[in-house]
């Protein structure tokens, strides 16, 4: 039997919920520090205590309370936004030079951004460092699509290159990628749908549509490459492109292996055998819900996926 819609919500948002059950909840969160930032009372991040144990803290950047069970960037008050990140950036500069943090291996050289309660800019931080310290990240995915008067719609879907460091191999939205520090989500999505699917700046500027964002706690595994058990939390941007049937999506970087037009009922088998990349599977079914394959009447958790692809972040959001 495969995989279920809920069984796929389940499986990318995976941390817990407090109401669900208090006890429980309490006891998988104690095995993280909060990540603070001084000047403010918000947590900005939980990381796993493993990495707490091992990670090379500067004394002067940083004070570690075990009790407390936080982990608290030392900054002057009235610091900038510019002095948090080279902090951050230094610290994480330290750790990849020790070779004992997988996920810092895939060093990006981009940043990703903190927002703080009022929504201000915080800091930025390295992209490949940001789920050590388990903040929340944004990003953009897009789902590109035909219709067919015979066919109906049918989806343009890529597979991952299986040399890829994360989920290789793996199915993948047609469009998407991280929003890095400064960047607007159309712009990301403009820049990335040339990247990975060779589709002109002006049909996406002409064509895409925003439709809202899925949010969720993901708890990475073996799958996502590097330690497991790290946090990430995540708002995708969400957006359809129609697009004409003589448009064929081709690969522009080597990120992206091919990409194949699938039906509906291909793209749901795809689904259940759990050949999609987790987050991705979330925004297809949010797909599925908004163009009306997914309703009340067809599936029984409707409510509760509906709820779950829309989490409220225990974080500062932008």
């Amino acid at each position: 039997m495969g995989k279920s819609n809920l069984d796929l919500i389940n499986e990318c948002d995976a941390f817990p919920y407090y109401h669900d059950n208090p006890a429980d909840y309490q006891k998988y969160i104690a095995n993280y520090h909060a990540f603070k930032i001084s000047g403010y009372n918000e947590t900005f991040g939980l990381v796993l205590n493993s990495i707490v144990e091992k990670f090379p803290w500067p004394k002067e950047h940083w004070d570690v309370d075990s009790e407390s069970r936080t982990v608290t960037l030392l900054v002057p008050k009235g610091a900038t936004e510019a002095e948090r990140s080279a902090v951050l950036a230094q610290t994480l500069e330290t750790a990849a030079k020790s070779g004992n943090f997988e996920v810092l291996k895939g060093w990006r050289n981009e940043l990703y951004p903190i927002y703080g309660p009022q929504k201000e800019l915080v800091a930025s931080v390295e992209r490949a460092g940001s789920s050590l310290f388990g903040i929340l990240s944004y990003g953009v995915h897009m789902t590109a699509y035909t219709k067919d008067p015979e066919k109906g719609i049918q989806i343009w879907v890529p597979r991952r290159s299986r040399t890829k460091q994360t989920y290789p191999g793996m199915l993948d939205n047609t469009v998407g990628g991280g929003i890095a520090t400064g960047e607007e989500p159309f712009e990301s999505l403009v820049r990335e749908a040339m990247e990975e699917a060779s589709l002109p700046e002006d049909i996406v500027r002409r064509d895409a549509k925003s439709c809202g964002c899925i949010t969720y706690t993901y708890v990475r595994d073996e799958r996502a490459g590097g330690e497991t058990g790290l946090l990430q939390p995540e708002c995708e941007y969400v957006y359809d492109l129609p697009l004409d049937p003589s448009v064929v999506l081709k690969p522009c970087d080597t990120e992206v292996e091919e990409f194949q037009l699938w039906s509906i009922e291909q793209v749901k088998e795809a689904l259940s055998n759990g050949e999609f990349k987790p987050n991705c599977a979330l925004v297809l079914i949010d797909f599925f819900i908004r163009h009306g394959f997914l309703t009340p009447e067809n599936e029984r958790d409707y409510l509760e996926i509906l709820a779950r692809i829309h989490r409220r972040h225990e974080f500062p959001t932008a």
